[in-house]
Parts: C-alpha cells; structure tokens; sequence
C-alpha cells in the first residue's frame, strides 16, 4: 500500500452512502484499510469492508469497533459521519424527535467515540475527524433542530480535542455547506418547486453551486492524514465561502 494512509485502519460510520461513502472511498484510495459501519452494508464503495452497526445502540458500535481490531488488530482514523437531517423552527419537532436526532446525530458520536478510544490510544497516528455542518455556524431557516444537533457536535469536537490531545489523539470537524447528495435529492423530491429550490440552494451558497461529496472528503482527508500532525481542535468550512464571506449578488 503507499499514500498518507498506508497501513493504518479507519473506519466511518454512517459510511454507505452520501458524503460518508465519498470519505471512505478516498481513505482506501490514499491507502487505508477502510471498515463502513452503517444500517445498510449491501453496498458500500469498493475496497471497504461493511459492518452493520447502530449509532443509537451502544453494544451494536462496541461490536462493530472490536469486529474491525478482530479483523486489522487496530485501529487509527475514526470518521464520525453518522447522521440524519431534520426541517422545520423550534415550534415545529416533537420531543421525540429532538430527542431522535440527538441521538444519531451527537450521542452517535459520543457512542462510537469511546468504543475507539482504547485502541485510539495505542495508534501513532491516532485522528478523529467530526462531520458538523455549515448549520453550525450559520443560523439558517427551517433548520433549528439540525442546527442544534451540529452546533453541539461542533463544541463536542473542541472539548474532545483538548482532553485527548495529551493521549496523541487528534480531533477535528469538517463542516460542509449544502452538499450533493442523497439526502438533498430526497429534500428536493418533496419540495413544490423542485428545481426553484435547488436554484436556491446553489445560490446561497457564494461560489454558487452545491459542495460536491469529493471536496468534502477531500478535506477530511487532510484532516485525518498523519501529515496533519499539528492540526487539532478546528473546523474545516467547505461551502463554497458561505460561512464567512459576503460577496456582492451577482449581476444577470
């Protein structure tokens, strides 16, 4: 194997599809032994092995964890991808489910997170890299639940990053803009104007198109890569400038 990742383990949750597909195909292309863990591993990307796991069930993430360090006997990248969206104000979702996406979307985290630490602790090159969101960092209509679910995962990865630096664990998050992906495909099919809608999202985001699933695996790459070394703590934006930019509107 050669690549920043030759011979090391990783594994990403929520990993068969979408943006976690995209991640886990470009691990194994940098060298990666990747592991998918996911609901649904009929079909997971070439070169990665699935692993049924639950993010909501804590003995189902141990499992899957100790199936991979059966299997590859560690276990190095850590790519907490697992996760699922929500519309709609603060009046608008129930309390259960508030709590259903919390539970996916951040004790998920929390979940497979401490399943890996133990073997975290013995890789030299030891990276957790975080999927937040551009809804973290910027307050967007119709999204308070999701927001909320991100904002948390945000703080979680500072916190994480500073209680595990010490062990030689690094922590990161990335935070994609409006991504290309299942998931918007299945947003739009519901929407009264489809293509008005996905106009609208291209627009709102400066560069004005959606973020592809490449870019953004392109950037948790980096972040997990032991070339990263000193990078710990942060978020990567990869939103086209969304986040912090302003431009002008464009002119027709």
């Amino acid at each position: 194997m050669s690549g920043d990742f030759a011979g090391l383990v990783a594994v990403v949750t929520g990993g068969a599809s979408g943006l976690g597909a995209a991640i886990a195909r470009r691990l194994v292309e940098d060298g990666a032994r990747c592991a998918v863990l996911d609901l649904a591993v009929d079909d997971v990307p070439e070169g990665t092995v699935g692993i049924r796991a639950d993010v909501t069930d804590d003995a189902s993430v141990t499992t899957a964890v100790a199936d991979v360090l059966d299997r590859w006997g560690r276990l190095d990248v850590l790519v907490n991808n697992a996760g699922i969206g929500a519309q709609g104000t603060v009046a608008d979702n129930s309390d259960a489910e508030w709590h259903r996406v919390l539970d996916v979307n951040l004790l998920g985290m929390v979940r497979a997170t401490r399943a890996a630490l133990p073997a975290l602790r013995e890789s030299p090159s030891a990276a957790i890299v975080n999927t937040a969101s551009i809804a973290a960092t910027a307050g967007l209509p119709q999204r308070a639940l999701y927001s909320a679910s991100k904002g948390a995962v945000l703080a979680l990865t500072r916190a994480m990053a500073a209680d595990h630096l010490p062990e030689g664990i690094r922590v990161n998050a990335v935070c994609p803009g409006t991504a290309d992906t299942p998931w918007i495909d299945r947003l739009l099919s519901v929407a009264d104007d489809p293509a008005a809608e996905r106009a609208a999202l291209e627009a709102r985001q400066p560069h004005g198109r959606l973020v592809s699933a490449d870019e953004v695996a392109g950037a948790v790459a980096y972040l997990a890569s032991p070339r990263s070394g000193s990078t710990t703590g942060t978020a990567v934006a990869v939103d086209g400038g969304m986040q912090d930019l302003r431009p002008r509107p464009r002119r027709g």
